[in-house]
């Protein structure tokens, strides 16, 4: 499914039926003859809109988790491998992100950003990024002490190359799991700052849809309803492919199907 979304986005500009901004029909049209998903208040056809949205939110979604995973796993790994006053000045740098309630820091830095694709994803990547450096930070002060890692000391191997050579490769698996459900999340904290004006006016999202049409929800109730069920199942596949890469980084339940082979 999330293949399929992910395509969709892709494709957007070729497979949409119409331009999502184009004024093409009657105003609030239902679901089927010309328009198959309806038309919204300005006669915007709803199925072009989604298709163009899913590009939108996918984007956003990567590129905020892809920052907030570089600014996380270099927090963590510095504070987890240095430990000591590297450690305590990093954790409570971390510390000071997440005390802050992180959908409204997201709504500050945007309003002082200015709405906008590049301060979205900037609020959403700070935001999200301080649980990364803690799980960074634990498997890099598991990993440290590793017979591996002190062989590679004594062949001589700096503090970066190990760093990055020898214990970041060892601390991926769970990193990249919660990568994943960052993704999701920072999809639906787009969609929200979307609902509430302020996200980019010239990119159309599935949350610019929901929130636009919220004050005709019973008269066109497929205008909120449609763009939630993409939302709804885009964030339950990212879930559930996050739930199977931890799955499969996890030694215990490998081993566990290992055996039961």
């Amino acid at each position: 499914m999330l293949s399929l979304i992910a395509l969709v986005a892709l494709l957007a500009p070729w497979i949409a039926p119409h331009d999502p901004w184009a004024l093409l029909g009657q105003p609030l049209a239902p679901p089927g003859g010309d328009f198959a998903l309806g038309t919204d208040m300005l006669g915007r056809d709803l199925l072009s809109g989604l298709i163009h949205g899913a590009r939108v939110s996918l984007l956003i979604g990567l590129a905020s988790s892809t920052c907030a995973l570089l600014i996380g796993v270099g927090v963590g790994a510095l504070a987890g491998y240095f430990g000591g006053i590297v450690d305590r000045v990093l954790m409570r740098f971390t510390e000071f992100f997440q005390v802050i309630p992180a959908f409204l820091f997201a709504i500050l830095l945007v309003a002082i950003m200015r709405p906008g694709l590049k301060s979205v994803i900037i609020a959403v990547a700070l935001v999200t990024w301080p649980p990364v450096a803690r799980l960074v930070r634990s498997e890099f002060l598991v990993l440290r002490s590793r017979e591996f890692v002190e062989a590679a000391r004594s062949l001589g191997l700096g503090h970066w190359q190990i760093m990055v050579r020898e214990i970041l490769p060892n601390a991926l698996p769970p990193v990249i799991a919660v990568g994943s459900l960052m993704v999701a999340t920072a999809i639906l904290t787009e969609s929200s700052l979307s609902f509430l004006g302020l996200a980019d006016p010239n990119l159309i999202s599935w949350g610019y849809i929901i929130g636009s049409s919220r004050s005709v929800f019973r008269d066109a109730w497929w205008l909120s309803v449609l763009p939630g069920l993409c939302l709804f199942i885009t964030v339950l596949s990212i879930n559930l492919l996050a739930d199977g890469l931890g799955d499969a980084g996890n030694p215990l339940l490998r081993s566990g199907r290992d055996t039961a082979a």
